[in-house]
């Protein structure tokens, strides 16, 4: 019969401690304790692990070898429960195309919880597919528990080249470039001048996401509206500019959303990150109430 892992244990204390008396003080028992579960361990293997000289013992030469064993399996287990109690699953996020590249990807090098697998991707999906997913919308997602990180910002973006020969540069003027399509269009201009102006150009080519309708404007085929924040690296370059002020705040926010029934503390650490991440991004996040379970 195979010693259990227990006794194996007093045999390796007891043979570093060098005594069943300094043996059962780390074990919390009595010396006379020790010295049954030896004799016991000693019958199940059939042979002595001890001489013993009156109140002395010492271990034979089996016994050590057998207790450094012992040391090494321990040592082994030990090592490898630490290394289960390290590992976790790489988190799950998925975000969409633009927020993912211009937004997330530079800040992700500073999460350091967990590895992160990233999915790029406009759609829900089946929610068991991700821990983490960010969307933007107005927080109604069933099954879903929705934290609001920052409100989608709109302005315009367009080539120094298309406005050089509009002077002054107004928002009437611009309605007069070719507009890369977006469907607030026209709330952007009510906001900025309260009425749309007659007549707006779109381009006849309507780009899915705003990576595309930015390199779009880059190359000079039109206005894009925009969030600012995003591309702020390329109107410091001087590629775009932003020629006025006004952006559209909302209604639409960017949402970080976990499942409902997701009671792990991972994902909501993540969300917690991501919101400190966007309040750092902009002033404007430092709205009362941004950070509310939707």
């Amino acid at each position: 019969m195979r010693p259990s892992l227990d006794a194996l244990k007093v045999l390796e204390i007891c043979v570093a401690s060098g005594s069943f008396a300094r043996a059962a003080e780390r074990l919390f028992l009595t010396p006379t304790a020790v010295s049954l579960r030896i004799r016991t361990l000693e019958e199940e293997l059939g042979e002595p692990l001890f001489i013993r000289r009156g109140p002395r013992v010492a271990p034979t030469p089996k016994a050590m070898l057998l207790a450094k064993g012992v040391r090494r399996g321990l040592d082994e287990i030990d090592a490898a429960l630490a290394a289960f109690g390290a590992a976790s699953p790489p988190l799950r996020v998925t975000a969409p195309p633009t927020l993912a590249s211009r937004w997330l990807a530079p800040r992700l090098s500073g999460y350091q919880r967990c590895e992160i697998e990233l999915d790029v991707s406009t759609e829900i999906r089946d929610p068991s597919d991700f821990d983490v997913a960010i969307r933007t919308g107005a927080g109604d997602w069933p099954g879903l528990r929705a934290f609001r990180l920052f409100p989608v910002q709109l302005t315009p973006l367009v080539a120094p080249s298309l406005t050089a020969a509009l002077e002054p540069l107004t928002p009437e003027t611009l309605a007069t470039l070719p507009l890369l399509p977006h469907p607030d269009w026209e709330r952007w201009f009510v906001s900025a001048i309260g009425r749309v102006p007659p007549g707006l150009n779109f381009t006849r080519v309507e780009y899915p996401n705003h990576e595309l309708n930015v390199n779009a404007a880059c190359a000079g085929e039109g206005v894009a509206l925009v969030p600012p924040g995003f591309f702020e690296p390329i109107v410091k370059s001087g590629v775009l500019i932003a020629p006025f002020d006004e952006t559209l705040d909302g209604p639409d926010w960017h949402f970080a959303l976990i499942r409902d029934d997701d009671g792990r503390s991972g994902p909501k650490e993540f969300c917690d990150w991501l919101y400190e991440q966007s309040r750092m991004m902009s002033t404007a996040l430092d709205t009362p109430g941004a950070w509310v379970d939707g």
